[in-house]
């Protein structure tokens, strides 16, 4: 915000005179000497009459001028501004079509309600225009005027106008009339706008040609959205977007690589112009990567996505994603990636003699991603395994600390996916295990010599080692070296007694990691109870790790080629995880593949816990290449079978919302002898203030009013405060004030903090408060289960928090009843070794839904409940919520 300079009496006084001069010169250097003060921050509002006294003129370059300063100052003066609506009116019917353009543009900036209504009439006009210049002018004022009040909008018919201009003459007002619609349609995502046919696609292709850029780029984006009826026409579509590839502008050509990515869905692989397509996108592609360094990175992070699609349209670009020795390094590291996914046998011996030769650079972060590559090389493509090795070990020579602990992690994963193959340089690995210092590093080699033990004559002294410090080790490694002496025992029991006596005894007794402590105690009983079994369990078959680990979860990753060319690209996020307070953001999906037959298959998810490296089980493992306990246990067959799943095995009828008692917001002395306390409910899906008002002053007060500052969720009075009588001294009165979640929304901290503002006769008084972010709970929240288990596959293991309820002493079937009163919604429960897991969905008023595990153990007052939610600064007003509800 400029902050404003006081402008002293004197120059305002010749400012005034001047601008009531008679000579029209005089006139546009005085207006030119207040626009110049009010750019510099001056206060020159005392002018506004006069300013508006100079619209009456001809002068385009000072009508200009004039509504630059009403578009400043009109939101300060509302009553003043009024005064130059005769001019609007009358300059939307001038002569001049750049005049009739900028009087509607300005009427469109002007913010002010009481404006709004007189711009109708002009801006119905405008939209007929014979000029085009004045069509796209009123079309975009259309958008603004939707923001300022959508309702009126609507009731005037202008919406219908602007789908009329789709079909407008003129490509340039085709665009602007896009651009509003498209516009008005992400502040309503269900509202089908944009209703295109095969008819309103082709005019838009048509004024495809012959727009701006920018133009096209609003274009583009519409066909996005359009889903062809067949592969007929869907092929018809690529060919006439085609050209805007060798487009100048990058923006231009990202937007036709994502219609041209989308409609190539629905043609056939074995089709000759599928190929050709394929053929053509390559170009474009290589061409931004010539641009200067920030173009480059957004261009290989939309690239990342279309090689992780489709790598068959740049598996012959290899060299140009080869890293120059002047690259910043967020290109380096984003081009090293786009390697890895282009690897493949034919090109693999100058992908690991580039990589070699970056293992050998100054920049460590640098370094340590190019050792990585190397091994993911050697993981996806088995012909070069053997090379990748080698390669690796004459790094390990060149004793870099940082190479040869990179070198030590990938190879454990090589050890992985081809085990018995290369554990010959197991000895050479021993050799520098004194070197190791980093917690990665480290559990990599322990693991390694547990694996291999009995191939590893010394394996029980190099563990011993380790030993020593154990309780200075990251918990990664402790449970590395817990699990990697059990193996050791089991394959050396009568050598290694001592040695496992030990470990159990280290990480059951003598430490504080719940983690730890259980994994001892498993491998504990197993041990004493049934050793073969413990040798079933410990020393099984493991499965070979998957090629490409890193990929984006397909369903993710279809929505962000829908995103192609947007921040979300960049961010590799879907919008709805980093714009806030977005409502009911579309999820966009890739358009299924025409003739097809095949059927979704139904999403499973296996029980199994993958490797057995750190983690805890139930919240580490998430659904990467090892799914979590929570969703899978919603899949598993579990003793009595779940045939009752949805029937929650005897889950009661939900009791009320809980309510919080009412506090003291603001104190009688605080706000000249008023009282105000309150709460809030949600009451048959409305939202209450529920306000007790206490006069303890000696007068009577009335003609009270009431208003929020933006929040974070949007609350707003959905009505007046109704105090229908005078509040006379010592008299109380309870008000209950209905709100919407429709206001303007600020991100607030804390989240759930609402400042309010109360008016009567006395003053204006301000206080804040915190609501109950469960007053924000809609009713409709109770997820389907194949989409619970989706979405918390789709969302980031990072959004995961963990927090303990203590001293609650319900049982999970009272404990779902009282959260399903708050519209907590159970889906599903189960019962594990007398713990019992509950499945619940919370969705919020403003479309964020928060997915949560809540663990109730028989006897224990202690429950323990994990949430997760694309916006994760939500969880912890979440988990305040599961605590006040379920201990009151």
């Amino acid at each position: 915000m400029v902050c404003s300079v006081s402008i002293c009496a004197g120059e305002i006084f010749e400012l005034k005179a001047e601008l009531n001069s008679d000579k029209k010169e005089k006139k546009k250097e005085a207006v030119k000497k207040v626009i110049a003060s009010m750019t510099v921050g001056k206060d020159v509002s005392a002018l506004f009459p006069d300013v508006v006294n100079c619209m009456q003129t001809d002068n385009l370059e000072l009508k200009k001028l004039v509504y630059l300063y009403l578009m400043n100052y009109a939101k300060s003066q509302p009553d003043m501004a009024i005064m130059a609506v005769n001019t609007f009116v009358k300059d939307c019917e001038d002569a001049n079509p750049l005049i009739r353009a900028l009087a509607v543009r300005t009427m469109g900036c002007i913010r002010v309600d009481k404006i709004t209504e007189y711009l109708c009439e002009p801006l119905r006009k405008c939209l007929k225009d014979e000029d085009p210049y004045v069509r796209k002018t009123a079309a975009v004022c259309v958008a603004k005027l939707h923001d300022i009040n959508a309702q009126l909008v609507e009731d005037q018919g202008f919406l219908d106008t602007l789908k009329d201009l789709i079909s407008d003459s003129n490509p340039m007002v085709v665009a602007n009339a896009v651009a509003a619609l498209s516009e008005i349609a992400e502040s309503h995502p269900n509202s089908n706008l944009l209703d295109l046919n095969p008819q309103s696609i082709n005019k838009l292709l048509t004024a495809l040609n012959e727009c701006t850029e920018w133009g096209q780029i609003f274009i583009l984006d519409c066909l996005a959205n359009y889903t062809p009826r067949d592969d007929r026409e869907s092929q018809s579509i690529c060919e006439r977007v085609t050209p805007r590839l060798s487009h100048a502008n990058s923006a231009v050509v990202l937007s036709a690589v994502k219609v041209l990515m989308k409609f190539m869905e629905m043609l056939p692989k074995d089709l000759d112009y599928y190929s050709t397509l394929l053929k053509k996108l390559a170009p474009p592609l290589v061409t931004l990567l010539s641009a200067e360094p920030e173009l480059q990175y957004v261009a290989l992070r939309n690239i990342n996505l279309i090689v992780q699609k489709r790598p068959e349209i740049l598996k012959h670009e290899m060299k140009v994603f080869f890293v120059k020795y002047n690259d910043p390094i967020y290109v380096k590291l984003e081009k090293l990636d786009i390697m890895i996914r282009l690897a493949s046998q034919a090109n693999i011996a100058q992908v690991l003699a580039e990589l070699k030769e970056y293992a050998t650079e100054v920049d460590v972060d640098f370094v340590r991603k190019a050792v990585r590559a190397i091994g993911r090389c050697a993981i996806k493509v088995e012909q070069s395994a053997e090379r990748c090795v080698s390669t690796l070990l004459d790094l390990i020579q060149t004793k870099v600390n940082y190479v040869v602990q990179e070198a030590i992690v990938v190879i454990k994963d090589i050890f992985r996916k081809y085990p018995n193959k290369y554990e010959s340089v197991i000895a050479t690995l021993c050799e520098n295990l004194d070197s190791l210092d980093e917690p990665e590093a480290r559990a990599a080699m322990i693991w390694i010599v547990g694996e291999y033990a009995e191939r590893i004559d010394n394996a029980d002294e190099l563990l011993e080692s380790f030993l020593e410090g154990f309780h200075d080790e990251s918990t990664q490694v402790q449970l590395q070296l817990l699990t990697a002496i059990v193996k050791l025992f089991l394959k050396k029991p009568t050598e290694t007694q001592e040695l496992v006596q030990q470990v159990l005894s280290l990480a059951t007794q003598d430490s504080d990691n719940p983690d730890l402590r259980d994994r001892g105690y498993i491998y504990w009983r197993l041990l004493s109870t049934d050793p073969v079994a413990a040798k079933e369990v410990v020393l099984a078959e493991k499965p070979l790790i998957s090629e490409e680990t890193d990929l984006i979860e397909p369903t993710l990753l279809e929505e962000l080629i829908c995103h192609i060319g947007t921040l979300a690209s960049v961010y590799h996020k879907p919008p709805s995880a980093f714009v806030e307070g977005s409502r009911g953001v579309m999820h966009k999906r890739l358009p299924a593949r025409t003739g097809s037959n095949v059927k979704p298959e139904p999403l499973s998810l296996s029980p199994q816990l993958g490797g057995d490296i750190g983690g805890s089980p139930a919240m580490g493992a998430g659904f990467g290449a090892a799914p979590a306990v929570m969703p899978a246990s919603l899949n598993a067959p579990v003793g009595g079978g779940l045939g009752d799943l949805f029937d929650l095995g005897g889950v009661g009828m939900p009791m009320g919302a809980y309510i919080p008692p009412k506090i003291v917001w603001l104190p009688a002395m605080k706000a000249k002898g008023l009282e105000i306390s309150g709460t809030f409910a949600r009451r048959a899906g409305v939202i209450q203030m529920e306000l007790i008002l206490t006069n303890k002053a000696m007068s009577v007060m009335t003609d009270f009013a009431i208003q929020f500052n933006r929040n974070s969720f949007g609350l707003a009075p959905a009505g007046p405060l109704q105090v229908l009588t005078p509040l006379g001294p010592n008299q109380t009165i309870e008000v209950s004030l209905p709100l919407s979640t429709v206001g303007p929304v600020m991100k607030m901290d804390p989240l759930n903090n609402l400042q309010v503002a109360v008016k009567n006769n006395i003053d204006v008084f301000y206080f804040s408060c915190q609501y109950p972010i469960s007053m924000l709970f809609v009713e409709d929240g109770k997820m389907e289960r194949q989409v619970f288990l989706a979405t918390w596959k789709d969302i980031p293991n990072d959004n995961e928090s963990q927090f303990q309820i203590k001293d609650c002493h319900l049982n999970s079937d009272a404990a779902s009843s009282k959260l399903q009163g708050s519209n907590i919604f159970t889906i599903a429960k189960r019962t594990v070794e007398g713990q019992d897991m509950l499945y619940m969905s919370i969705k919020l008023s403003n479309g964020i839904w928060v997915l949560a595990e809540l663990r109730v153990q028989a006897g224990n007052p202690n429950y323990t409940i994990s949430l997760k939610c694309r916006a994760p600064e939500v969880s912890q007003c979440v988990f305040q919520c599961y605590e006040a509800v379920l201990k009151n």
